[in-house]
Formats: C-alpha cells, sequence, structure tokens
C-alpha cells in the first residue's frame, strides 16, 4: 500500500531533510509538497495545477508560511465535511505554548516542535511514519464524510 502524503513547508532544507527521512524509513509514499498554505488549500481542492492529484492520506503541516499561515490552513481543513478526516500533523519550528493551544483548538491531530539537530529531525519523521502510518488506522478515501 503507498501512502500520500502532503508536506505543507516554505522552507527547501525542511522539505529535502523530510523526504531523505523518509527515504531512510523506506515506507512506500508518494511525498506531495505545497510551499505554502494557499497552494495547500489548491491542492486539497484540486484546483489549478493540482486537478489530479490524490488526494493526501495524511497532511505535515507548518504554522509559519506565507500568503495563509498554517492556523489558516488547519481551520479551513477542519471546518470542510470533504476534508475534516484527513489527519493534520502540525510539523513547525515553533515552541510557543499559544501555538500549541491554537493547533489543538483548531483540531490538529497532533503537534510537534521540529528539532533544530538533523539527525534529531530525521527521528522525529522517522516516528511519524511509525505512529501515523504504520499503527494507525487511517479512514479510506472513498468513506463515509
Amino acid at each position: 500500500m503507498c501512502i500520500n502524503i502532503l508536506l505543507v513547508e516554505d522552507n527547501p532544507g525542511d522539505v529535502r531533510l523530510t523526504k531523505e527521512a523518509f527515504k531512510e524509513a523506506r515506507v512506500n509514499n508518494n511525498l506531495h509538497v505545497a510551499w505554502d498554505g494557499v497552494e495547500a488549500m489548491d491542492f486539497l481542492r484540486h484546483k489549478g495545477k493540482f486537478f489530479d492529484v490524490p488526494r493526501p492520506d495524511l497532511i505535515l503541516l507548518d504554522l509559519n508560511m506565507p500568503r495563509k499561515n498554517g492556523r489558516e490552513v488547519l481551520a479551513e481543513i477542519k471546518e470542510d465535511p470533504e476534508l475534516m478526516r484527513i489527519p493534520v500533523v502540525v510539523l513547525t519550528m515553533s515552541h510557543a505554548e499559544e501555538d500549541i493551544l491554537k493547533s489543538y483548538d483548531l483540531h490538529a491531530n497532533c503537534y510537534i516542535s521540529k528539532p533544530v539537530d538533523i539527525e534529531r529531525f530525521i527521528e522525529v519523521v522517522s516516528s511519524i511514519e511509525g505512529f501515523w502510518l504504520t499503527i494507525v488506522k487511517l479512514p479510506d478515501e472513498g468513506g463515509l464524510t
């Protein structure tokens, strides 16, 4: 089974590290990247160049991005009956209690602060893979809405 993951991240270095971590974890996945919140919502709603992309099984969402921030994206996802069941993992540099509380208030499935250390970052992404893609049973795309 191949898992579709949408990474919403504006930092090219973090995108590269995330791709490398999933590659090292040997997970059969398609990692798609949206570079900001507007692009993420276009991807999720199949707009423009994203008209034929698959629905993601999991979203990894940064909070601090241009055009539309992660909190706005999270709110839109969780308010949309077509998207609300997609698990959203907030993966961000912020350690601020306010960001953590607001993310959970907006129904994030979990909140992870990105470590600065490269090896630790790869461990974190691998643990996301281990939990969300191996242990957790995710809903099928065609499930009830």
